[in-house]
């Protein structure tokens, strides 16, 4: 240790600029260590220590260093117990986030996330640990890892609530949401972004958790084939995310484009990504939306699967996106296909299947979908290789109006039996 001590740095604010004027990142990133290893605990030295520490996260985030920034967390511990409690609180979850932003990071953000929630129970802070828990909570979501990520937000909902911190309870409920929709479980998804809304509404709310609100609320309504109140929803946080430059606003234009698509509005794909907030977005998640918004608009199953292919990332590995485009697919694909059988009494599967431009088992399978569902009535002669496509039985009117008559006159004995036994009674 003074080894370590002897080459420290004072802490003071020529210190600072010295590592601003080195001439590389490693030369500017040992001096702001040498910084923070100065003995001395007054409160100049403390506010120096502060600003060297935001200047190393940053250098340290620049350089993709992602196991120096969860040491240095370790290293700063005694420096921790000198200050007030809300900057440790800022600096913990200031170096948490710089973690974030360094790529393939997720394994590392939970174990150190878990690191500090001991640390915190350790040391009794409260407030700390419950955002860092949040985050946590967040990071287990992303990862699949549900059934953790639920049993730690259950514990942890109950805590803040009787607390009353309404803040991070806007937080946590949305994330309950997003997690309850991740497993398929729609009303309690609905219930959790109500409770969020309904503590969001008791404070102020800033605009990025606004709008993380509404494209929640937005996926949620599109869920339930809702689209028109869904679009309303993410035109509202694509406006909040574009104010503040937010990425999550690329995300919420490409779900307003999907929601024009599945209310058979393509044409006006064109006309959004071509305004002045859309052209700001251009890119491969836009191309997506429009290459599909293109093959809706022509009916065209080929181009919808070349769409699928050549932006594979924006549309089969967007769960959301993914789950609506299965639907449109399945629609599209149904309409073609009873097209195309409408002037036959029997057809071969191969021939409906080159003129679809699909493989004869895909269009085989769908064909025998269609029959159970009662899309149409046939039958498939698998052995010839053929549809046969029966005539549609009409049914006779006679039939419904005998049923409804016996119906009543059931009612009737029914009715006569009750006024028997009470008279008998």
């Amino acid at each position: 240790m003074s080894s370590m001590e002897s080459s420290y740095l004072p802490a003071a604010t020529e210190s600072i600029a010295k590592a601003q004027e080195a001439k590389d990142a490693s030369e500017s990133i040992s001096i702001l260590y040498r910084v923070l290893q100065d003995p001395s605990s007054s409160a100049e030295a403390l506010r120096t220590k502060e600003l060297a520490i935001t200047n190393l996260t940053n250098y340290l985030t620049k350089e993709n260093r992602a196991e120096e920034l969860r040491n240095l967390l370790t290293q700063l511990r005694p420096f921790f117990s000198l200050i007030p409690k809300a900057k440790t609180a800022k600096i913990v979850r200031g170096i948490i986030d710089a973690v974030a932003k360094i790529p393939g990071t997720s394994e590392l953000q939970i174990s150190l996330c878990k690191e500090m929630v001991e640390w915190t129970r350790a040391e009794k802070r409260t407030f700390l640990r419950q955002r860092v828990e949040a985050r946590l909570a967040a990071l287990l979501l992303e990862n699949q890892e549900y059934t953790e990520a639920l049993t730690l937000l259950t514990g942890l909902i109950k805590e803040v609530r009787r607390l009353d911190d309404k803040l991070l309870l806007v937080d946590i409920d949305l994330l309950e949401s997003k997690l309850h929709f991740s497993l398929r479980n729609l009303p309690k998804a609905k219930a959790s972004l109500t409770a969020a809304r309904t503590a969001a509404n008791a404070i102020y709310v800033p605009p990025a958790q606004q709008g993380t609100i509404d494209l929640q609320s937005g996926i949620l309504h599109a869920e339930e084939k809702d689209y028109k109140t869904a679009y309303s929803y993410f035109f509202e946080a694509f406006e909040a995310f574009s104010a503040l430059e937010d990425p999550k606003a690329i995300f919420s234009l490409k779900y307003m484009l999907l929601c024009k698509i599945m209310v058979n509005q393509a044409d006006d794909v064109a006309g959004i990504i071509s305004s002045k907030a859309g052209l700001k977005y251009l890119g491969p998640d836009v191309d997506a939306m429009k290459a599909v918004a293109d093959a809706y608009s022509k009916r065209s199953l080929k181009y919808f699967e070349t769409a699928l292919r050549d932006y594979k990332s924006q549309l089969e590995e967007d769960p959301i996106v993914h789950r609506h485009l299965s639907s449109l697919y399945d629609t599209l694909l149904e309409q073609n296909l009873c097209r195309l059988i409408e002037p036959y009494s029997r057809v071969e599967i191969a021939h409906i299947a080159e003129m679809i431009e699909l493989p004869v088992d895909h269009v085989e399978k769908k064909l025998s979908q269609m029959i159970l569902d009662k899309k149409f009535a046939g039958t498939l002669d698998q052995g010839a290789g053929c549809l046969i496509i029966f005539e549609d039985p009409k049914t006779e009117a006679i039939f419904p109006a005998t049923l409804e008559t016996i119906s009543n006159v059931g009612k009737v004995v029914d009715s006569l039996y009750m006024r028997s036994a009470k008279i008998m009674a």
